[in-house]
């Protein structure tokens, strides 16, 4: 074990511990220990560990401080790793020199403007645990190519950039668990131009990543989220966000998760995900899907969007099921009244959900920027879209709006304005005659006008209403 101040590390925050923590990374003890101080580096500490052999850097439990006073990662691990995980894709080089370099139990905080905390890159089996990164620009830094990545129990919090930034990234099999990431200006976990298989996002606290804590003059429309991916012309699939809290404060452009794709027709470039047993809320959009394929949002509590709380374009093979969609009511009479919209979207399911954003069908929260909407859920131009033992309560204009879709079903749900008086025209607005269209065995209540609105002939309907 290489201690750092053996090799004359001072740790008093002044003296510049640069050269003295290289030399102990240089020496090939393997850990280098970090003893109680704060540790003032001018420049990168480089871990190749090709050169250097398996490297750990170790903060005794949180005691050490390391001030990053460059530009640049206060750690660098470089590795050489170019194939995948499997067994066979090693030199033995890499097994007996690179795998699994950790990081535990220190703190990075930034004294420069263009500081970051961890880069990580063509490394196989790289932990973070116990990590502290704040008042950089970016805490990690996965980049290149990176497999079996593993960061757990860690605080990434009040950074200028991003909390975990996977940017153009070959990685498959990442896991981020029990940690806390937030007030990260540009997103808490983002990925861009990057191809991701096998991402676990579990147990965290995902939250105010944008600029509102920030203040950076002309920066609050800049796009950002608790999870961002945008794959440009990559792909991401196989990722699971599961029993994570993921809140935000309003930001324009902001979404709590969001998800771009590309490719169009049947080929998106994002989906093969699960998104369950969340709490997502008070973003201005909370879940906004563009162009994906092949995503469950299923057993989530959202609620409180500024624009929607559920918002698809352009996807394809979406499910929905057994969530509630509404708003907190402890804040009483300030309530978001944003609901669902689908837009050219494709062979979509929404079953056993409730949806009720609030009483009064508008926004009565101070300062919130008014929406115009057709309904609580609106289908626009959509096609094999199922609704199925679905609530949808107290909408306004409508509960229910529905614009040229074909092939689409109604079974099962209940569609009601139940406040004294009525606020909704009619619980469904059909708007365009579409084909295939269908409502059976469903609880349709009356509005002020109507029940059901129609330009066109529905199909089989079979209504019972209040």
């Amino acid at each position: 074990m290489a201690y750092v101040k053996d090799f004359g590390a001072v740790g008093d925050g002044i003296v510049d511990d640069a050269d003295a923590i290289q030399h102990a990374i240089e020496s090939g003890e393997g850990v280098v220990q970090f003893g109680r101080g704060n540790y003032r580096i001018s420049r990168t500490i480089q871990i190749d560990l090709a050169k250097h052999s398996r490297t750990s850097i170790l903060g005794s439990d949180g005691v050490a401080k390391i001030i990053m006073a460059g530009s640049g990662p206060a750690f660098f691990f470089q590795g050489t790793h170019a194939k995948t995980a499997d067994p066979g894709g090693f030199r033995p080089e890499e097994w007996e020199h690179e795998r699994m370099p950790m990081v535990s139990g220190i703190e990075i905080t930034g004294d420069h403007p263009e500081a970051d905390g961890i880069r990580i890159e063509g490394v196989m089996q790289p932990t973070l645990r116990g990590v502290l990164i704040h008042q950089v620009r970016t805490a990690v830094h996965l980049t290149s190519r990176n497999r079996n990545v593993i960061i757990d129990h860690c605080h990434f919090y009040n950074n200028t950039g991003v909390g975990v930034h996977m940017d153009n990234l070959n990685m498959h099999q990442c896991n981020i668990t029990g940690s806390h990431i937030s007030y990260n200006r540009l997103g808490g976990i983002r990925i861009e131009n990057s191809e991701i298989r096998n991402l676990q996002i579990t147990g965290n606290d995902i939250e105010y990543n944008n600029n509102r804590a920030h203040k950076v003059p002309d920066a609050d429309s800049i796009p950002t989220a608790e999870i961002y991916i945008h794959v440009g012309e990559e792909s991401v699939r196989e990722v699971t966000i599961a029993s994570n809290t993921i809140q935000a404060t309003y930001s324009p452009n902001g979404a709590n998760i969001h998800l771009i794709g590309t490719g169009g027709g049947i080929d998106h470039k994002v989906g093969m995900m699960a998104i369950t047993g969340n709490l997502i809320g008070s973003q201005e959009t909370n879940v906004h899907l563009e162009s994906v394929r092949g995503v469950t949002l299923t057993g989530n509590y959202i609620y409180s969007g500024h624009h929607r709380n559920l918002w698809v374009q352009d996807s394809r093979n979406i499910v929905v099921g057994s969530n509630v969609i509404g708003h907190n009511p402890d804040y009483r009479k300030n309530e978001l009244a944003t609901g669902v919209r689908f837009e050219n979207s494709t062979n979509c399911i929404l079953q056993g959900t409730l949806i009720q954003d609030s009483q009064a069908g508008m926004h009565t929260v101070p300062d919130a920027v008014p929406i115009q909407r057709e309904g609580l859920v609106e289908l626009i131009k959509c096609r094999g879209i199922t609704l199925s033992g679905v609530q949808i309560l107290e909408g306004e204009p409508y509960c229910l709006y529905l614009e040229d879709c074909e092939d689409t079903i109604l079974s099962g749900c209940t569609i009601l304005d139940q406040r004294s008086p009525k606020q909704s025209l009619a619980s469904v607005r059909w708007k365009g005659a579409g084909a295939g269209n269908m409502i059976t065995g469903c609880r349709i209540g009356s509005g002020t006008q109507t029940d059901i609105e129609s330009d066109g002939e529905l199909l089989h309907p079979h209504l019972i209403g209040d």
